[in-house]
């Protein structure tokens, strides 16, 4: 079983950030922790010390075990289509992005 972690940077849409992390706090998060093969997640807000500014002012981080981490993908895909997660208005999504990164 490998271990990974998925990085995902966000931001809301213009004036409501408010409206969007009590989503991704309160609904979104807890939907993609239930996904199969992902251990824990967590959020975190971008501060303006690093020599490189951020791509967006959210970042999540999702711990993942699985045989295939496209598998924990797909489902999330899944579910999203099928209505069985939610989705805010609130997210930019031209902003969102994902990324996957394997354990040494």
């Amino acid at each position: 079983m490998g271990k990974f972690l998925m990085v995902v940077t966000s931001s809301a849409k213009d004036g409501r950030d408010d409206e969007y992390n009590a989503w991704y706090d309160g609904t979104h998060l807890n939907e993609i922790c239930a996904l199969p093969g992902v251990v824990s997640g967590r959020r975190y807000d971008a501060i303006p010390v690093t020599p490189h500014p951020q791509p967006t002012p959210y970042l999540a981080i999702y711990e993942i075990e699985a045989e295939d981490p496209a598998s924990v993908l797909g489902e999330m895909m899944r579910r999203s289509q099928a209505g069985e997660m939610s989705m805010s208005d609130a997210v930019d999504g031209e902003n969102a992005k994902i990324w996957m990164y394997e354990q040494h």
